[in-house]
């Protein structure tokens, strides 16, 4: 257990024996101790930690907060806990104020641990898969599906860091109305090669990209025409065959150049070939669950809290999306035994959510165990203009041409920077300037700066450290920049509780904002060598804290910039 977590639990636990004692002695009558925090205050003049204690317990107790409070704070023993002051404020706050020690353990601590220092067993070795991206096949990955990796894989790292058994995965959509369409689309372009005109416009209800005129292009340098004279069923399939894997192997690659390798690509085609739909409609028919009208096998949705019954397996036998998707999530659950799945969607998935947590709960699974990150659209920003994307007109902006322009560093960063449940400018023009607006530049500067600091020290001496110098460290800047690293190892459980991988980006640049205010503030290397060598500590941990995070969300931590 990190040093301020022991801390606010032991001082709980001192609180609450403070108060038995003011029982037993009859200063606050016979009653039960209400629950109550012990917190880090937004305000820093409120005190290194607070607790709401008095408030809480007036109306049990009959007593005003005040006099609670002062009560707790002459009768509290406070043991080895590193507090050197208590006050009382407002209404009835109890503040505490961290000693001298406090300070020393807690950079010793994220000095001796390194890269380890943050990690934690709160998710008990559980098992998570994490599926995320998982765009359609038929096209090239766009700026959405960029939102959705840096989400995706940051939240994956940050699950880890908390002790959970992380599993990420690409679930590849190849079978259905989609992969249908695409080869639809192939064979147009096709036949208009090889008739010689590409004049003519793609039918609405086709792909209109760029791709699909190129993938047709290729198929037709290597066969010529030797498919237009097979049957339809036969050239679209070869068509399929042909264009299908390139497109994977190409998000595959977009993927990797965006840093994300996932553990597993799960093809929706390989449901249908081992029997696995089939499966589960006829377990869930097995169960009551489902029922035939019109031609169609209808699952009993409503029953688990969808507005309306869903078809499973159309009049002409083929079954639905839906019945794949949910064969997909049993798979994961049951087959492969993970404890909880995370689905991270796009925001038209919105209306999915429900049905698919009540598809589990129909099976005999905890819907609980699922969960579903809905992620809002972005726009695209360039020279203060929203640039129009047309998904219609096949102009979009490609992932692979994001990442030229502004780097996967800058747009990871960027796009983990707001929470899912918002929609995002993403300004292309911050995402590469290089000065403090732009919030990656602003973390990796500090880092840099501090590499910076030792290579100029290290050109005339050695820094020998002595434990007891880090008393030394009194200014106020440098203790609010201690108080906040101690709070890291909270910082990636907060996240790790609620999927919000965001608030680690901001964490990152609140910790820059404070180095910053610290080295502006304080002379690191002064003629008074043993200041200078605890100045030097403290910045070191500083630096271990923000190559931690930008490790994490696999940016590069620079040790030089201009």
């Amino acid at each position: 257990m990190y040093i301020l977590e022991m801390t606010i639990k032991k001082l709980k636990e001192a609180i609450k024996s403070s108060m038995e004692e003011l029982i037993k002695s009859q200063q606050l009558t016979q009653s039960d101790i209400p629950n109550f925090e012990v917190e880090i205050p937004g305000d820093a003049t409120h005190g290194d930690l607070y607790s709401n204690v008095a408030l809480m317990s007036a109306k049990t107790f009959r007593t005003s907060p005040k006099k609670i409070a002062e009560t707790i704070k002459s009768n509290i023993n406070l043991g080895n806990l590193n507090i050197e002051k208590i006050e009382i404020a407002g209404p009835g706050f109890i503040n505490f104020f961290f000693s001298k020690n406090f300070f020393s353990i807690a950079l010793r601590e994220i000095k001796s641990k390194g890269e380890n220092y943050g990690e934690s067993s709160y998710g008990k070795g559980k098992k998570v898969m994490i599926e995320f991206v998982s765009a359609n096949p038929t096209g090239p990955m766009h700026m959405g599906n960029a939102r959705l990796g840096a989400l995706g894989d940051c939240l994956a790292s940050i699950l880890n860091k908390s002790g959970y058994k992380v599993f990420k995965e690409f679930y590849v959509n190849d079978a259905g109305n989609q992969i249908d369409k695409f080869g639809m689309s192939l064979n147009i372009r096709y036949e208009q090669l090889c008739a010689g005109d590409l004049s003519d416009n793609m039918p609405e209800n086709c792909y209109q990209g760029e791709d699909i005129t190129e993938l047709a292009r290729q198929f037709f340098e290597i066969y010529g025409e030797k498919y237009i004279k097979k049957s339809e069923k036969e050239r679209i399939r070869a068509l399929i065959d042909f264009a299908l894997p390139k497109n994977i192997n190409r998000m595959k690659k977009d993927m990797e150049k965006y840093k994300i390798v996932y553990d597993n690509w799960f093809y929706e085609s390989k449901l249908h070939e081992e029997g696995e739909v089939n499966k589960i409609i006829n377990l869930m028919a097995q169960k009551g669950l489902t029922y035939e009208n019109e031609g169609c096998i209808w699952y009993k949705a409503t029953e688990f809290g969808s507005e309306k019954d869903e078809v499973l397996i159309r009049k002409n036998g083929v079954p639905t999306y839906f019945a794949a998707d949910i064969a997909y999530h049993y798979n994961k659950f049951v087959t492969r035994g993970f404890d909880v799945c995370i689905d991270i969607w796009g925001a038209d998935h919105h209306g999915h959510v429900e049905r698919m947590k009540g598809s589990m709960e129909a099976l005999g699974i905890d819907r609980n165990r699922l969960h579903v990150i809905l992620v809002q659209l972005v726009r695209l920003i360039k020279n203060g203009e929203v640039v129009r994307m047309s998904k219609r007109s096949g102009k979009t902006i490609q992932l692979s041409d994001l990442l030229d322009e502004v780097g996967a560093d800058s747009a990871r960063f960027i796009f983990n920077s707001q929470e899912a449940c918002l929609g995002m400018d993403f300004d292309l023009d911050l995402a590469v300037a290089q000065d403090s607006k732009n919030p990656v530049y602003y973390v990796q500067y500090a880092h840099a700066r501090i590499c910076s600091i030792f290579r100029r020290y290290l050109k005339d001496k050695q820094p020998v450290f002595e434990p007891e110098s880090l008393s030394l460290l009194n200014h106020e800047s440098e203790k609010r920049l201690i108080c906040f690293m101690a709070t890291y190892p909270s910082e990636i459980i907060k996240p790790a509780k609620n999927y919000d991988p965001t608030k680690i980006t901001r964490y990152a640049i609140n910790l820059a904002t404070l180095f910053h205010k610290f080295y502006s503030s304080c002379k690191v290397v002064s003629d008074d060598s043993k200041l200078t060598e605890s100045r030097l500590y403290l910045c070191d941990c500083v630096r271990i804290i923000i190559k931690n995070i930008l490790d994490l969300m696999k940016v590069e931590a620079p040790e030089f910039m201009e």
